[in-house]
């Protein structure tokens, strides 16, 4: 009598656990308990999973495919309408892939409909580089051409967001080359690239040239020309909202930061950790920019920037939405009158956020690195 009851109560914490598992990984909509308000996250792509993905993307000239970014060098196609998924690209052969390496940036030239040019950014090794390089994808076999390539000194914080901006150019964020506390001075050395976001032309030149108007343009110091902004750690993710640029760049022990950038902006790394001196206790913050927004690690380790939203839910349009990966936590930033911000919690997230997307129609999507991809809505 005791093993059947036994049995009984085996079987149904059986049936109780698959049904939880079936509502998390088939539903997949956020408990009430880690949302903040009245904002939901909804599971999208028909609950595909993916193995580690990093960014979200669409191509204007067909909006109903997605295209997911998986860190160990895939791109993958998903049709939202016929549910079919593919392998667009695979470049695995080429990558070096875990912990923060791997295929880290995609990006679409913006007349990708009629020359079918992509961008990709990714760490290779042998050395240790972050290689920006370029596939025809109308060519029945694509072959790669390498744009840039900056030796890595270490394995983490190699950046790797590539976004072409209003103006045709291909921005790249760029680490301070890793280790900690960027020791080798990167990030406020002008003469390398690490500890930068880059802006190029990759419609001139072989492979590229420099837009005349870069803040380091034609100067007679050695700087080099590419640099767009620097003194920033390691922007992992950064966008465009219009012409603003946001950036949400990873602290070292103490604080995350969001920056906007501006040409020749210094962001104060490794001077400042976000509006703090970083490792002493009076530092010269002269020429430097503090960020619009800060966090201590209290609330998260690690920032993944975000989007302005622009889509249906008044509430939070126009706000800045960012992330925490360690923490699953998920912020909007409100600029107000008197030009000050300030983060309201949107969710309490069990994701680990490594990206988020835009949906043609403007809305948000968050990646979750543990696989899935969501949907915001009211």
């Amino acid at each position: 009598m005791a093993r059947k009851n036994v049995t009984a109560i085996a079987v149904i914490i059986l049936l109780i656990s698959t049904i939880f598992l079936g509502m998390y990984f088939f539903t997949l909509n956020i408990s009430n308990q880690s949302r903040v308000g009245h904002f939901r996250l909804d599971s999208a792509l028909n609950s595909a999973r993916f193995q580690s993905p990093v960014g979200i993307f669409f191509e204007p000239s067909t909006p109903d495919i997605y295209y997911i970014l998986e860190q160990a060098g895939r791109v993958i196609s998903f049709n939202n309408k016929t549910l079919e998924q593919k392998v667009f690209l695979d470049i695995r052969d080429k990558v070096t892939s875990g912990g923060e390496t791997g295929l880290l940036g995609l990006a679409f030239h913006p007349d990708y409909k009629s020359n079918g040019r992509l961008f990709l950014d990714y760490t290779a090794s042998n050395p240790l580089r972050t290689k920006v390089v370029e596939y025809d994808m109308n060519s029945a076999q694509p072959k790669e051409k390498v744009i840039l390539e900056v030796n890595q000194p270490y394995s983490n914080h190699n950046g790797g967001a590539i976004v072409f901006g209003p103006d045709g150019y291909l921005y790249i964020s760029l680490g301070d080359g890793g280790s900690g506390g960027d020791p080798h001075n990167n990030a406020q050395n002008l003469k390398v690239l690490l500890g930068k976001i880059l802006r190029i032309n990759v419609d001139a030149g072989t492979p590229y040239t420099i837009p005349n108007d870069n803040p380091f343009y034609g100067n007679k110091d050695g700087y080099r020309e590419e640099i767009f902004a620097y003194g920033l750690r390691n922007v992992w993710k950064f966008t465009f909202d219009g012409s603003v640029i946001w950036a949400g760049d990873v602290g070292q022990g103490k604080y995350e930061e969001v920056d906007i950038i501006t040409a020749g902006g210094n962001y104060g790394w490794n001077i400042m950790e976000g509006n703090h001196c970083f490792l002493a206790s009076s530092c010269n913050q002269t020429g430097l920019i503090p960020p619009v927004a800060e966090y201590n690690h209290d609330h998260g380790q690690s920032i993944t920037g975000g989007y302005v939203y622009r889509g249906k839910i008044s509430e939070i349009n126009g706000q800045y939405i960012y992330a925490d990966y360690v923490t699953g936590k998920i912020w909007g930033l409100q600029k107000h009158q008197n030009s000050t911000y300030s983060s309201s919690l949107l969710f309490d997230s069990p994701f680990l956020v490594s990206s988020f997307g835009l949906t043609p129609a403007g809305e948000l999507l968050v990646v979750d690195h543990q696989g899935f991809i969501y949907i915001m809505k009211k």
